[in-house]
């Protein structure tokens, strides 16, 4: 492999599947991941976990804090903060109940996976430190959906601080994946007394880096991801801090990236529109160049 390109071996079957009608895609589920910043003496790092070598979907691969979006984050009132779920579901090109959901996963993820938690006690606050042993107690019953974010958020007396997230852009997993989600990628600053830790039980590792550097990890082979990890982190190495990239994110196009197969001279060609450099050509019975 000339980069770290995640490629699962299985592909070309799927994607012969798909183009005989042999295979059905599935409805993608809904999900958010945070690029979660900090900055430092050389620019701004962001925060990725490495998926565990066990896991069905990208193992080994790293990535961003993330999953799919609990339903019962649907329809329950949610204490919020920032910009009115009419904004959101404007900007995520979603109804309301939707935008709800899916920006309650980004924070409910970024709290599960990190331990961090864009909420506060009041519309202008954030909470500090969320590391004792009480707050990983409801951590936990948040991990294992004993209760529900929008639960623990009202036992605490948090509000949800929407306004802390910025909508990055939007990517469908390939319709011959058997696992599929229609991600929102928000862009995100570590709160000011809070910290970062490995909570997840998917991930071997965490690593805070800077974004030219893990990009070029990716481009040495070293560090495996997904498309859509090395094309944010090519975007976020332009910005000089957490600020800015914040500040760039409502100017982000959020048309969903959905990767595209197609048979061109005896071979299958994969291509994800508008970043030429995912393009696998994939000849029969053969790997892909």
């Amino acid at each position: 492999m000339a980069n770290g390109q995640w490629y699962p071996a299985d592909w070309p079957d799927l994607i012969r599947a798909l183009a005989d009608g042999t295979l059905t895609p599935v409805t993608p589920k809904r999900a958010a991941t945070v690029m979660l910043l900090k900055d430092t003496d050389t620019g701004p790092a962001v925060h990725m976990l490495r998926r565990r070598a066990s896991m069905a979907f990208a193992g080994g691969a790293y990535a961003y804090p993330g999953g799919g979006v609990d339903p019962r984050d649907d329809d329950r009132h949610v204490r919020w903060a920032g910009p009115t779920r009419a904004w959101w579901a404007d900007r995520l090109g979603v109804d309301e109940t939707a935008a709800q959901a899916i920006v309650c996963a980004a924070v409910r993820e970024t709290y599960e996976e990190a331990g961090v938690l864009l909420a506060g006690p009041t519309p202008d606050s954030v909470v500090g430190d969320t590391t004792g042993e009480d707050w990983e107690a409801d951590r936990a019953a948040v991990v294992a959906r004993e209760t529900s974010f929008a639960e623990f958020l009202d036992r605490r007396g948090l509000v949800l601080r929407s306004d802390l997230l910025g909508a990055w852009t939007r990517w469908i997993t390939p319709e011959f994946e058997p696992r599929r989600y229609d991600t929102w990628f928000f862009v995100a600053a570590l709160p000011e007394g809070q910290r970062t830790r490995n909570t997840s039980t998917e991930a071997d590792r965490t690593v805070w880096i800077r974004p030219q550097d893990a990009a070029v990890g990716y481009d040495k082979g070293e560090l495996l991801m997904m498309p859509p990890t090395i094309a944010t982190l090519r975007q976020l190495s332009a910005y000089g801090t957490a600020a800015d990239a914040l500040a760039a994110a409502p100017g982000r196009d959020l048309t969903a990236v959905l990767a595209e197969a197609h048979i061109e001279d005896g071979e299958i060609v994969l291509t994800w529109p508008g970043h030429d450099e995912f393009t696998k050509h994939i000849p029969t019975g053969g790997a892909p160049a």
